[in-house]
């Protein structure tokens, strides 16, 4: 018989409606019910693309007699981490506070208050490698409540206190400065592995937002080192098993083998990850011209329509990174490994000898039971780009016929604004207009869903229904980014209004004090701590994700109390920017932008045309830029901006001096792509 998760939205917690678990869904009345019986809460959260989070859910959770014991002696809520980031962030710190490390599956044991006091992550179901069987944390959690209840209430009011505690204040540390932005680049230099190209470290997450900060550095202040960077970690990412050869788009994460080989991937797919990463590489085209760049850009953007997008037009949160086998076991990577005979069996002899050479694929495999992981094993050797793309599309037309990954169907707020911005720039750069519509119709669900009558952001939705969860500070932060960008590229000063909606809920209900931001509304659920953390982790943090809209808006409209607020937010980046530059990636992407102005380009002339082709190009480091007819209101930017001679015009300032206006697209493209040293 279902249990109460049954009704919920959130894919993840569909997966666990069925199990003999007495779940219940993260609310009130689930600890009103722990306190009238007076046991503790067991709190579990992960989110339907974890691994080890299914794992242990067919391990214990599926498990009668595990179940029985859970449900005699506690309350179990179960949260999707990705539909509750707040709950997540607060219980994650004390994880790490407590046992040094993190991760998902989290396993939190804690009063009817609320207060952890045991806490931990993946459980097995037998004691093994020192871990405690899951059904020994049980018993033990039982009896110190049952007879050990003052100490367990001294643990959890103390480790209740400590996270208290942890408010994070910049202070007057003031914004960013070219020498703040100078260490932050020299800190990279060195975590940076020259020889491979990557970050030093065993697993390797992409860095999308530490590239878009060495892409406007570059610009701004003519980096050599810095572009050179971003292309060696863009090159790197690109060749190697992270990027999916065949299908486009980014795994999770790789792994580096214990024995020597390639990389291998975590093989679940984040909407966020690619929409950050297709916007990377579509700006390192424009720093660039790369062709890698323009490939992987535009494979990148045509795999999120082509397996993410949902019915309603928004884009579903993941792929599993399991699937069935050809024996019908469900393991991680099956879709996406070729073994050479799979190959032949496609591509007849010839084309699979050429295939196995060009994709690395070993008659002993590099991954398991001789299958092999997909990277561009050649360096240096010319190839037929246009026989390696036959095959590419051959190779993709047989894997569609194999057992598709889990997709987890939940549209996710922050992620679609970041797919909107994606796509939105990735259309207009290669006069793709689809991708523009495609990003248009995730931005007509965020309206008409997400944000509903009172302009207040749901976190997530599913099947065209609002999961009920308040937006946190990344989904306004990340969503108004999107909307900015489509009105940049569309001309419609609508998704301006709209983003000035949201920010302006920022200003009112996340703001604190000097400047500082929080990751929830002050008028939110009230947890053990308000969270807040300002670095970046998968996606660009809150924090700085609303700095960059606030100073984007700011530019747009002139809004001084918008400026501000960006200003202060900032203060941020230039204390941990030169310590932990990987982790501010965002902020100090945001820092180039406020640094350069930004500018401020409006186009008197048609959208689309020649002069607002040539804005959107530009590499000034977050310019804003509109188009359109200088006698309508939607942008302010525009007003008493005439044709000259009748021609379009371009008018571009910053710092409140402008440039003469210009017609000429070349005299433009150098005032928004220029180093220093041209100006």
């Amino acid at each position: 018989m279902p249990n109460r998760l049954a009704q919920a939205t959130s894919p993840y917690l569909l997966q666990h409606a069925d199990n003999p678990v007495d779940w219940w869904p993260w609310e009130r009345d689930a600890f009103e019910e722990a306190r009238r019986r007076d046991i503790p809460v067991f709190l579990s959260v992960g989110y339907s693309a974890c691994h080890w989070c299914h794992v242990m859910a067919h391990e214990s959770f599926e498990d009668e007699d595990t179940a029985a014991y859970m449900n005699e002696h506690f309350v179990s809520v179960k949260v999707d981490r990705e539909e509750r980031p707040d709950v997540d962030a607060v219980y994650m710190e004390a994880v790490q506070a407590a046992t040094g490390q993190g991760g998902w599956p989290m396993s939190v044991f804690m009063t009817p208050e609320g207060e952890p006091f045991y806490l931990g992550t993946y459980f097995p179901p037998e004691a093994r490698h020192g871990m405690p069987s899951f059904h020994q944390v049980l018993q033990g959690v039982h009896n110190a409540w049952t007879s050990r209840r003052d100490e367990v209430g001294e643990v959890a009011g103390k480790m209740t206190r400590d996270l208290a505690g942890r408010g994070l204040s910049t202070g007057d540390a003031g914004t960013p400065t070219e020498e703040i932005q100078a260490l932050a680049l020299l800190q990279l230099t060195r975590d940076i592995d020259p020889a491979s190209g990557w970050f030093k470290g065993d697993t390797k997450f992409p860095p999308s937002m530490v590239i878009e900060f060495l892409l406007r550095h570059h610009t701004r202040a003519g980096s050599a080192a810095a572009l050179e960077m971003a292309e060696g970690l863009c090159g790197a990412m690109a060749r190697s098993s992270l990027y999916d050869q065949v299908g486009g788009g980014f795994h999770r994460y790789v792994l580096t083998p214990r024995i020597s080989g390639p990389l291998v991937p975590h093989f679940e797919k984040m909407l966020y990850d690619n929409a950050l990463l297709c916007r990377v590489y579509a700006h390192l085209w424009r720093s660039t011209g790369s062709e890698l760049a323009r490939r992987v850009a535009l494979e990148t953007a045509d795999f999120m329509v082509r397996e993410l997008r949902t019915a309603e037009g928004g884009f579903a949160s993941a792929l599993d990174a399991d699937s069935e086998d050809g024996a019908g076991r469900h393991v991680e990577g099956a879709y996406y490994v070729w073994t050479p005979e799979q190959l032949r069996e496609v591509l007849g002899e010839q084309d699979a000898a050429f295939a196995a050479e060009y994709f690395g694929v070993t008659q002993e495999g590099t991954f398991e039971e001789g299958a092999s992981v997909l990277r561009l094993a050649r360096t240096g050797a010319a190839v037929d780009a246009d026989r390696a793309a036959e095959v590419r599309a051959r190779l993709l037309a047989a894997r569609e016929l194999r057992p598709r990954p889990g997709r987890d169907d939940k549209v996710v707020a922050a992620w679609n604004g970041l797919a909107i911005a994606a796509l939105a720039e990735t259309g207009a750069y290669f006069d793709r207009p689809d991708l523009v519509e495609r990003a248009t119709e995730a931005a007509d669900l965020l309206v008409r869903v997400h944000m509903g009558d009172v302009a207040r952001l749901s976190r997530t939705s599913k099947d065209g229904r609002s999961g009920g969860h308040a937006g946190v500070l990344e989904d306004y932060g990340d969503v108004a980014e999107g909307f900015l960008a489509l009105a940049a590229v569309t001309g419609e000063g609508v998704w301006l209004e709209f983003a000035g909606f949201l920010l302006d809920i920022v200003l009112q209900h996340f703001t604190g004090e000097g400047g500082q931001l929080y990751d929830t509304a002050d008028d939110a659920e009230q947890l053990i701590r308000r969270p807040q953390d300002p670095t970046d982790s998968a996606t660009p943090a809150g924090w700085t994700a609303a700095a960059g809209a606030l100073l984007s808006y700011a530019a747009h409209t002139g809004s001084e109390a918008h400026r501000a607020a960006a200003e202060g937010a900032l203060g941020v980046v230039k204390a941990l920017g030169p310590r932990v530059p990987r982790f501010i990636g965002w902020g100090l992407a945001v820092a180039e932008a406020l640094l350069d102005g930004p500018r401020e380009v409006a186009v008197a002339g048609p959208v689309g045309g020649e002069l607002h082709r040539t804005a959107l190009l530009g590499r000034a480091p977050g310019a804003v830029v509109v188009a359109g007819e200088t006698a309508g209101a939607e942008f302010p930017l525009l007003a008493d901006r005439p044709l000259m001679g009748g021609a379009p015009t371009a008018y571009v300032c910053r710092h409140f001096v402008c440039d003469a206006p210009t017609t000429d697209p070349r005299e433009l493209a150098r005032s928004l792509g220029s180093s220093p040293s041209d100006d």
